[in-house]
């Protein structure tokens, strides 16, 4: 076995059902790991691509995966399930605020919270958060995503914090702009998308493999020293 291999380990990828989440649970099932993929929505297309199994998950609920942990054992939790809502900061409801913290942060913590319950009792596990550009950045329109993207890097230090003496790793990978549904509008924009990639180091857009093969990295026994890094998957973005 390499120390690349995820052979003999079971990976749960919330939000797999399309994007950064299925390149995730696909590069997870090439490194050898048998994947649950979760969402809210049909996640059939990443299972046919995995070989491994579905679980609905709606993380409107941030206990949704309160009991999932406990009745089998599961190494690998990456936390990419996540929403966005834009308006003008003058502007932005309370519900809208709500709704993005209540899946984008904390489900992630209360999620990690279920799977460090478990994975204690059985040696320890590995977590990866996925974070964002805007953990470090302030971005425009966007200030509950923000907010909650700044707390998924500091929960996840935190909990690295307590857990790294005990056997769990946890970690985030910071993607950058990557080709997906999300950026396709930026993307179709001529002006934005030539004032992106002029910014970009590695002059291209992002593709969702290069976040999923950054998840295996942190997944497997080579990031076994690695705790509480915000892994910037971005071609370079934040050093420009």
């Amino acid at each position: 076995m390499t120390p690349f291999s995820l052979s003999g380990q079971t990976a749960l990828v919330t939000g797999a059902n399309t994007g950064i989440g299925q390149a995730i649970a696909a590069a997870m099932a090439r490194a050898g790991a048998h994947v649950i993929a979760a969402g809210r929505s049909s996640c059939a297309e990443t299972v046919a691509l995995t070989g491994g199994e579905e679980l609905r998950l709606d993380f409107a609920d941030p206990m949704a995966a309160r009991d999932v942990f406990a009745t089998r054992r599961i190494d690998i939790l990456v936390n990419n399930a996540g929403i966005i809502r834009r308006a003008d900061s003058v502007d932005f409801t309370e519900e809208d605020w709500d709704a993005v913290m209540d899946v984008n942060l904390k489900a992630v913590f209360f999620t990690c919270q279920a799977f460090a319950k478990a994975a204690l009792g059985h040696g320890g596990g590995k977590i990866v958060n996925v974070a964002s550009l805007l953990s470090f950045q302030g971005g425009i329109r966007v200030p509950s995503y923000t907010a909650s993207k700044h707390g998924v890097a500091g929960i996840t230090k935190l909990l690295a914090n307590e857990w790294a003496a005990k056997g769990i790793n946890v970690n985030a990978i910071a993607p950058g702009y990557i080709e997906t549904n999300n950026t396709e509008a930026l993307r179709a924009d001529p002006d934005r998308s030539k004032a992106i990639l002029d910014r970009i180091p590695a002059g291209r857009w992002g593709r969702a493999e290069d976040i999923g093969e950054a998840a295996v990295f942190l997944s497997s026994p080579a990031a076994a020293y690695i705790h509480g890094a915000v892994l910037n998957v971005d071609g370079g973005w934040l050093a420009r």
